[in-house]
């Protein structure tokens, strides 16, 4: 049974490891491949390299260790990566968290904080005080009368959407407004990064124009 596969691309070879076989047989066939194709190859003394594909197979640390001993004995050859067709829970997970926008309906008293992930729609309560923050952009269905921060941790491509002339203060990224200081232009308001770096505010109905991912990802607003 073969276990390992080459193919040559014009940027390097790809080679494939069966899945289901035995680690142990895989080395072993790895072994003879590189052998031979040390012996093919090494008269040109330039750097080839590989990427590794494992296919359903997600590699553990000590497997990896063990590609990289291999490919070291080579001095002309090199990984460029390591590529599945699958990912762990914790990844399956994190890629949720940050792709789906998620209700919430709390209510967030005077000092304290509710920390979220991923893009928000908030039909909850921001007392004076508190603070709503999450990665993703904040859409605003409830009362905002505390702080709103969208992108926490420097994602300037988040959006605030909503009803927020009683806020405080609203946050993007690394910028902060006191809003008692702006001009809301409308009940239904957009806040988001221009190309400046600084915070606007506009109506919403331009987030299709700015942001038409956004727009599609959440059908409208």
């Amino acid at each position: 049974m073969q276990t390992v596969i080459l193919k040559g691309h014009k940027d390097g070879y790809e080679i494939t490891l069966k899945d289901d076989a035995d680690f142990t047989l895989i080395t072993s066939e790895l072994r003879q491949l590189l052998d031979g194709l040390k012996q093919d190859e090494g008269s040109k003394q330039t750097t080839i390299t590989f990427k590794v594909n494992t296919g359903a197979r997600l590699l553990n640390t000590w497997q990896k260790k063990e590609l990289e001993k291999f490919f070291g004995d080579y001095p002309y050859f090199a990984i460029h990566k390591i590529t599945a067709s699958v990912i762990d829970k914790q990844e399956a997970w994190d890629f949720m968290e940050n792709h789906n926008i998620h209700i919430n309906a709390a209510t967030v008293r005077n000092g304290q904080v509710l920390e979220l992930t991923g893009d928000v729609l908030f039909v909850g309560a921001v007392h004076q005080g508190g603070v709503l923050q999450t990665s993703g952009s904040i859409y605003s269905l409830g009362k905002i009368e505390g702080i709103v921060h969208a992108g926490y941790d420097n994602n300037s491509r988040a959006i605030i959407a909503g009803e927020i002339s009683k806020a405080q203060q609203v946050r993007i990224g690394d910028l902060v407004d006191i809003v008692e200081e702006k001009t809301i232009p409308t009940s239904k308001c957009l806040v988001y990064v221009n190309d400046l770096h600084t915070l606007t505010y506009t109506d919403i109905s331009e987030l299709k124009a700015l942001r038409p991912k956004l727009f599609v990802k959440i059908g409208g607003f």
